[in-house]
């Protein structure tokens, strides 16, 4: 397809002079860096928080959908509305977290970025969990029993 290779000719020298970088960096291979390493040099970490940036609006917009879906689905069920407002804050601090991580570098404002760093590693990992104790009292009490049955038996 001419648009896939049109895409891959654009970043081949992108991707060479990157990885030439992160390869011969103090004299260790660094074969696969992280994402702070490869975002680093100046085209890319604009690259970077452009992409982040445009994907944060509709990242929001999915967790207020979550939060309407939720409230909806748990109207009766106290405990699993809470949880879903857990839920909504957590999704809220999680989004809020990746992009102080991407728009405030560790070479600028260490704390704020180490901080933004915490807030989204230990808010996505509650939100995960969270989401997974919804979905499965859905499964268990709002699916249809024949839903859950493999088509085998």
């Amino acid at each position: 397809d001419f648009s896939q290779i049109s895409v891959y000719k654009c970043l081949l020298p992108v991707g060479k002079k990157t990885l030439r970088c992160f390869i011969c960096t103090h004299q260790v291979s660094n074969y696969l860096p992280s994402i702070s390493a490869a975002i680093s040099l100046i085209p890319e970490r604009y690259i970077w928080r452009c992409c982040i940036g445009l994907h944060s609006a509709p990242r929001y917009l999915v967790t207020a959908a979550y939060f309407s879906f939720y409230r909806r689905r748990f109207a009766k069920r106290l405990p699993e509305l809470l949880l879903s407002g857990l839920a909504l804050l957590c999704s809220l601090a999680e989004n809020t977290g990746l992009l102080l991580l991407t728009y405030v570098a560790s070479t600028e404002t260490y704390s704020v970025h180490k901080y933004g760093f915490i807030v989204f590693i230990v808010s996505s990992l509650l939100h995960m969990l969270i989401t997974c104790r919804l979905w499965h009292v859905i499964r268990k009490h709002y699916v249809n029993p024949e839903v859950n049955k493999p088509p085998f038996l």
